[in-house]
């Protein structure tokens, strides 16, 4: 006779616990399979139609500006690698370009998905803890600290490449330049600007205080919490470009928001006209065989123009009612006559 303790650990008999519950399995037979393909199919295929025609119909205005060949109005500024050159491009918009205009600019060949690239901050630097200004993380290296072993604030390779070409677009009117202001409020992400990232709180009413004892990233021209002059607010890790730079590009080509083209005179879009961008050119691409541009676009309902996702609507949808007939032709010469005809 066998013990309690043998019978410890096994299972109530219950229909859960023996898996005696009732359950539905569908069966599939022709049709239901066959109307079933057909319906999703046509479906797909009305959506990939809507998808494609929305996109085809989005405006886009690609500037290319890295400079190597002569012709190039930026020649000069590549050729010379000197910061703060200062090169224009022209363009001309033959009918109005219907706004909201996002403007953007791009990079290619540049792998900020690289995991050493990736790893290469302080997140606690970045939420505003100053106890980690002085001692870095040593993920940042080897922009932890400089040659004389003061701490980089923010450090790492990420903010240290941060992108720093700048740009004024003007509209040629009556042979005078008018310019088209750029909005650069709004444009990072809500959860960058409230969750991830936070200012150091300021030391005695001075948020410049609270970078003592710390120095400005390499490439930087000006320590974090003088970014932008013109709007304290946008100083320090919140900067709205600091914040869209850091978020970063899952692919080697990429483009990411610069400004906004919205209000006043430009509220419906940028008229037709000629156009001047000016371009301070300090960013540099040719070491690693990268090349840069700008992008104008405006976006749809379906967002900014992508003609894969309407194409791949359509070649599943197609997919599908191929399928579906397939199957009702193996159906209508394979099928078996009803077993209540015997």
């Amino acid at each position: 006779m066998k013990s309690e303790g043998e019978f410890a650990n096994r299972p109530d008999n219950t229909a859960f616990t023996q898996q005696r519950l009732p359950a539905w399995q569908p069966m599939l037979s022709a049709g239901i399979v066959i109307p079933l393909f057909t319906l999703i199919g046509l479906a797909f295929i009305g959506i990939g139609v809507a998808l494609f025609i929305t996109s085809q119909n989005i405006k886009v205005q690609e500037l290319e500006y890295t400079g190597t060949a002569t012709s190039s109005p930026c020649f000069q500024c590549s050729a010379l690698s000197t910061q703060n050159c200062t090169c224009e491009l022209s363009f001309y918009l033959s009918e109005l370009f219907e706004g909201p205009v996002f403007f953007y600019y791009g990079l290619t060949n540049y792998y900020q998905n690289y995991r050493q690239y990736g790893v290469s901050k302080d997140d606690y630097q970045l939420s505003g803890d100053t106890k980690y200004f002085l001692d870095p993380q040593s993920y940042c290296s080897p922009y932890r600290n400089n040659s004389n072993g003061t701490p980089i604030v923010p450090c790492g390779s990420i903010a240290n490449s941060m992108f720093n070409d700048t740009f004024r677009l003007y509209l040629l009117v009556n042979g005078s330049r008018k310019q088209v202001p750029f909005d650069g409020k709004g444009i990072a992400w809500w959860s960058d600007y409230n969750i991830k990232y936070r200012n150091p709180s300021p030391v005695n009413g001075s948020f410049a205080a609270a970078f003592d004892g710390t120095v400005k990233p390499l490439n930087w021209w000006k320590p974090a919490y003088e970014l932008d002059p013109t709007d304290q607010a946008n100083n320090g890790f919140l900067n709205q470009d600091f914040l869209v730079w850091m978020r970063r590009a899952a692919l080697p080509n990429f483009r990411k928001l610069y400004g906004r083209i919205t209000g006043g005179d430009y509220s419906q879009g940028l008229p037709a006209g000629n156009y001047t961008l000016q371009i301070s050119y300090n960013y540099p691409v040719l070491s690693f065989g990268g090349t840069k541009k700008v992008v104008f676009s405006n976006v749809s309902w379906m967002g900014g123009k992508n003609q894969f996702l309407g194409i791949a609507y359509l070649v599943i949808g197609s997919l599908c009612v191929v399928m579906a007939i397939v199957m009702l032709i193996i159906y209508a010469k394979y099928k078996f006559p009803d077993d209540d005809d015997a």
